[in-house]
């Protein structure tokens, strides 16, 4: 049987989750079930466990979260709760479903969808993958290799973290034309190629839907390319980083 494993992705108010093969290839439409509420460590892990035994048939899981993730344990818990931190959820769910398990943050997951079968495939050198929504994620890879847990949404950029000014929610909330918001992306992107020389940056996120419209307007010493996985990028990264674990 060729290699496959469930990839989840935890968000604030859903979790979506599927199928994925090796190639990167989503075996069965993109799932979504809502985020329990309130998001506690107790909450989150029993769904995630009665998810894995309801769609996960044994496979690998692989699962991405918006939180710092060192060696399986939870460090931060954007948009979930405070519980979560300091609980090792890759233990948890391990001994829950008799089945690997790796956690990774979901901007790195969406990083790793994107290097390894997307935008950014066989790229040598220094990619970024920034995905614009609620904040800012950041994914970097060194010759198709990750740099886990880089979180440069919280870099400051022009008197104020980068996600406060260029967030897809910032562009909504103020109300921001496309070259409004174009301008705002394009003083983080100065930032970004002058701390890390990137050969390429690719835009993920749900904004980059509307890359035809915002893209010709970006400036940046590196290529641009935008995401090619849209919603499903943190599923098919947790599932890929699942199967190289396994």
């Amino acid at each position: 049987m060729a290699a496959r494993a469930l990839g989840v992705d935890v968000g604030g108010s859903s979790i979506k989750y599927g199928r994925v093969a090796g190639s990167g290839e989503l075996l069965s439409p993109l799932h979504s079930t809502p985020t329990p509420q309130p998001a506690t460590a107790a909450a989150l892990f029993d769904a995630l466990a009665a998810l894995g035994r309801a769609a996960g048939g044994g496979m690998p899981v692989g699962l991405a979260l918006p939180s710092v993730i060192r060696h399986g344990t939870i460090h931060t818990a954007a948009n979930l709760d405070a519980s979560l931190i300091g609980v090792d959820g890759g233990q948890l769910l391990r001994e829950s479903l008799g089945v690997p398990v790796v956690l990774l943050n979901d901007a790195d997951a969406a990083g790793v969808a994107e290097a390894r079968a997307g935008a950014a495939r066989g790229v040598r050198g220094t990619v970024m993958v920034l995905t614009f929504g609620t904040g800012i994620g950041s994914a970097l890879f060194s010759d198709g290799r990750l740099v886990p847990n880089f979180e440069l949404g919280h870099m400051e950029v022009d008197g104020q973290e980068a996600e406060a000014r260029a967030s897809a929610r910032v562009r909504t909330a103020e109300s921001l034309d496309w070259p409004q918001w174009a301008g705002r992306v394009n003083r983080f992107l100065d930032a970004v190629n002058a701390l890390f020389w990137p050969e390429l940056i690719v835009i993920g996120g749900g904004v980059s839907e509307s890359f035809g419209q915002f893209g010709p307007l970006l400036r940046s010493r590196a290529a641009v390319k935008p995401a090619m996985h849209g919603p499903a990028a943190g599923v098919v990264g947790a599932a890929l980083a699942a199967l190289d674990a396994a």
